[in-house]
């Protein structure tokens, strides 16, 4: 069992379902199954799938002050996350409107409410960074103090991105720079892939980098074994949703390669579990165990790695 600290947003989302994104305009759409109300956001998810995987979990975000843990641990809840370090400081907790198509399309509305002006505990990040074999951190404005303090307690930083924006560089910088592990989306890349993931590995020179390309797969590249290489989807069911697979294909990546350090033998386990994932509904439904993934492994890849 490895010990992670994941520190970002926890958020209330509506998924909707929709024929094509754009949204063509209609005064009412009425379609059953179509609408799903569930907590997510990057933090929430990550632990999750974390949690699922066996690890042990210290989540550190921030919920409105009117808000009960429940939104943490609904009571069908089938694994619970400790609580102790969600902080109900905000006025509200972030809100976020996903809809999506059958095409993977995807547009977001997101509302952070007031998170990016109020502080976290910085006795409760040290604390408990002291603690994690790696920390985890979406680039939530109330994570950034933890960069230092994981470079001063010499942690793995793993950071998640998401959607890379040349006109936030200023914003992201320090993420960028702290990251050994850096995730990021091609959502709305102009560059060739290839050379996009070059490019931020010399300029920023992390130890890994994953490019997720959504149906296509993903790209990786790791530094010390040399290695850049395209990696294609596999299947295990039907698509259902896939909000929430970056999520749970970082997670699960990282929980393999904490465990073992090998990129390749960590992206194949992440590709299966992500798979898995959006034939759930919800960012934060469909979690393998890894006794699931050994088995799904064993079938695609005959060596089992």
């Amino acid at each position: 069992m490895s010990k992670f600290l994941v520190a970002g947003i926890v958020q209330k989302e509506t998924i909707v379902k929709v024929d094509k994104i754009p949204i063509e305009y209609s005064g009412v759409t009425n379609k059953p199954n179509t609408i799903f109300i569930n907590t997510g956001g990057d933090a929430y998810n990550e632990s999750l799938a974390l949690k699922w995987l066996g690890n042990s979990v210290d989540l550190m975000s921030m919920i409105g002050i009117s808000d009960s843990m429940e939104l943490i641990n609904p009571k069908d809840s089938e694994v619970k996350l400790e609580t102790d370090y969600i902080l109900p400081r905000l006025y509200h907790t972030p809100t976020a409107v996903v809809f999506y198509d059958d095409n993977r399309n995807q547009q977001v509305f997101e509302d952070i409410k007031d998170l990016r002006d109020i502080e976290y505990d910085l006795h409760l990040f040290k604390e408990r960074a002291a603690r994690a074999e790696m920390l985890i951190l979406s680039n939530a404005n109330f994570c950034r103090p933890l960069i230092e303090i994981g470079k001063e307690l010499r942690k793995p930083i793993a950071v998640n991105i998401r959607e890379y924006n040349e006109n936030k560089i200023h914003y992201n910088e320090d993420y960028l720079k702290a990251a050994d592990i850096l995730y990021v989306s091609d959502d709305h890349l102009i560059e060739e892939p290839y050379e996009f993931v070059k490019s931020l590995a010399a300029k920023y020179r992390p130890e890994i980098i994953i490019l997720g390309q959504g149906a296509e797969g993903l790209i990786l590249y790791d530094k010390n074994k040399n290695i850049i290489a395209h990696y294609n989807t596999v299947r295990t069911h039907g698509v259902v949703n896939t909000v929430g697979a970056g999520n749970a294909l970082f997670s699960c990546f990282l929980h393999f390669y904490n465990k073992t350090k090998d990129s390749v033998f960590a992206v194949k386990n992440a590709l299966l579990f992500a798979s898995y994932k959006i034939g759930f509904m919800g960012t934060s439904n469909g979690f393998m165990t890894e006794e699931q993934i050994v088995q799904w492994r064993n079938l695609i890849w005959r060596d089992g790695r």
